[in-house]
């Protein structure tokens, strides 16, 4: 796209924008609904919870304990959300290399703005 535009220019502009855009909203919604969505949101227990974290019974009421783990409690019984423990092992998620540089260099460019 040319990026000198005269004012005679944006009504073509911009309708290429508006067709361009409805364009990536219809392959959006496409993907979307192509993708299977994750399981429903199941409540474990204790039991199940430590099987799916592969983690022992002791070592969980230790990690609630501490507040490390997403938890809900109904009267003595400890519930576990499927979803939220799945979000917490991805919390652990190492990250590359180049996502530390992209991080890294969009804190610089933003510490750069602030300078002037």
């Amino acid at each position: 796209m040319d990026t000198n535009l005269t004012f005679n220019d944006l009504p073509t502009a911009v309708k290429r924008l508006t067709n361009e855009v409805s364009e990536l909203k219809s392959l959006l919604l496409r993907k979307q609904e192509s993708t299977p969505t994750n399981e429903a949101e199941k409540l474990l227990t204790i039991k199940e919870a430590s099987e799916f974290l592969k983690l022992s019974v002791p070592t969980l009421y230790s990690k609630v304990s501490k507040n490390e783990l997403p938890y809900m409690k109904q009267g003595k019984r400890l519930y576990f959300s499927s979803i939220e423990l799945m979000e917490y092992i991805k919390e652990g998620r190492s990250k590359t290399s180049s996502e530390i540089e992209a991080e890294a260099d969009t804190y610089l460019s933003n510490k750069r703005k602030g300078l002037k």
